[in-house]
């Protein structure tokens, strides 16, 4: 199971914090203390984000359908375009594409966004879809996993795994919870895609090579994180336990899971972590035991393009495969957590 290659696309619009804390303030002039909110979004660790709209086109997206509308019309561009960037650095005919494997949180659709994109690029009428939908910011490890298990079933195939988020799109303008808050100061829209092989495709002994993966799921954390949905649309559920819960668990869980294969953490050279927000990779270093440093990719990821929920951590995975890749035979860890609440590991050696 092969990672062949990996690619990343982002709408047309990119405003910069203060920017959005601008818009934000004159559309809450007279809910929201503005100090509070500049302070906020000061601390989330973004320089900047892309945007689906222009900041002032937001005010007329004021029911649910009219932005799902724009979801889908800008995930298929950025689903067509990400995909056919993979086709065209790999250099593989279409027509070998056995499965893709869709995700997203932020927006639905029926015909789902993988079924229309197949019509887009004249993809195999016979390729296997699966469009998954509610796994939020761990759906870009666990895709990757679920794409790496179909290739393992079908080793002579390749699978593509597609995440889009379009988090700006579910704002609730009327919720000045410090929970949405903080959200509108972190979350941004992008897209990322992954090629992955079979070991008996032709790319079998290119790319890093995926070994192993492991879902750890946390009883009775529903509460931490996701959205309420209503009529109104996707409303942020976010607690302030998320760093608690990465602490007192990814340590473990990660130790467990290289204890299978006779690893440590000591044998991991490079992290591959979504980035979920200062709290978040810095509970993630210290559960870890990492030095300052060690999830600079993901920092800088965050501080470039924001959260991009599911498709954050293959944001970090497409910079370290284009410009930190490691040298051969350096294992990595990848991995993310999310609403459940849970966790996806996937080793990776390269």
């Amino acid at each position: 199971m092969r990672i062949i290659t990996t690619s990343t696309a982002y709408p047309p619009y990119y405003f910069t914090q203060s920017q959005i804390a601008d818009e934000l303030a004159s559309y809450w002039q007279h809910s929201v203390d503005t100090a509070i909110l500049e302070r906020l979004h000061s601390r989330t660790g973004v320089d900047g984000r892309y945007f689906s709209r222009p900041l002032a086109d937001y005010r007329a997206l004021d029911t649910w359908g009219k932005a799902n509308n724009v979801w889908i019309e800008t995930a298929l561009d950025l689903g067509e375009r990400t995909i056919e960037c993979l086709i065209q650095q790999s250099g593989i005919d279409r027509a070998q594409i056995g499965a893709i494997f869709f995700v997203s949180v932020t927006g639905v659709a029926s015909p789902s966004i993988d079924a229309r994109l197949v019509n887009r690029l004249k993809l195999s009428p016979r390729i296997r879809r699966n469009p998954i939908f509610g796994l939020g910011c761990v759906a870009g490890a666990a895709g990757l996993a679920r794409a790496a298990d179909y290739v393992k079933a079908y080793p002579d195939q390749y699978a593509v795994l597609l995440a889009v988020e379009l988090c700006s799109l579910t704002w609730q303008r009327g919720d000045v919870s410090v929970a949405n808050l903080i959200s509108t100061g972190l979350f941004g829209d992008g897209a990322a895609a992954v090629l992955i092989a079979g070991e008996e495709t032709p790319d079998a002994k290119s790319g890093p090579r995926i070994l192993d993966h492991a879902q750890v799921f946390y009883p009775d954390t529903e509460d931490v994180m996701g959205w309420d949905i209503s009529e109104k649309g996707f409303q942020i559920v976010l607690s302030p336990d998320v760093p608690s819960v990465i602490r007192d668990n990814l340590g473990r869980d990660v130790d467990q899971f290289l204890a299978a294969h006779h690893l440590t953490r000591a044998d991991i050279g490079c992290w591959i972590m979504h980035t979920g927000g200062p709290k978040v990779l810095e509970a993630s270093e210290d559960a870890l035991g990492l030095e300052r440093g060690a999830l600079a990719v993901s920092w800088q990821a965050l501080r470039r393009v924001g959260n991009l929920s599911s498709a954050s951590v293959l944001v970090v995975l497409d910079d370290v495969m284009k410009q930190h890749r490691p040298a051969p035979g350096t294992k990595s860890i990848l991995a993310a957590m999310g609403p459940g609440f849970c966790c996806e590991m996937l080793l990776i050696e390269w």
